[in-house]
């Protein structure tokens, strides 16, 4: 795989998106349903935190949330390792690089309203508080 150095230093092939209001992922959960908190997506993967441990090279499923849709896409874990230790959990975070894009971004990072179903609002807003 050949990547280009762009202008700003970064070699990523798609553009990241790191706010709600950029992404529209208001919930996340990593199969069988383990909250997560997405810390940066773009069409071909995702930056997630989590309590669970995650596998580099294992397969998951992530669900995701936006405040009228949802879509599950499953992956391939790239890295992870420990961003936070409290006495009570570990916190994980880890490089999901998804099988399919995302349908509602698009390469260049725009975002669309289009491919993915309508969504169960009552989620959403318990999985950022777990984490």
């Amino acid at each position: 795989m050949e990547t280009t150095l762009k202008p700003n230093g970064d070699r990523r092939r798609m553009p990241r998106l790191h706010n709600v209001d950029d992404h529209r992922i208001v919930g996340a959960r990593v199969r069988p349903g383990h909250g997560a908190r997405i810390v940066d997506v773009s069409a071909g993967g995702a930056l997630i935190d989590t309590t669970c441990r995650l596998l580099p090279g294992t397969s998951v499923e992530l669900h995701m949330e936006t405040r009228t849709r949802q879509i599950r896409v499953r992956g391939q874990v790239l890295r992870c390792s420990v961003v936070r230790l409290r006495a009570s959990h570990v916190c994980y975070r880890g490089a999901i690089r998804f099988d399919r894009t995302l349908p509602w971004i698009a390469d260049d990072g725009s975002v669309t309203c289009s491919g993915v179903r309508p969504a169960y609002s009552s989620r959403a807003a318990a999985t950022q508080e777990a984490i």
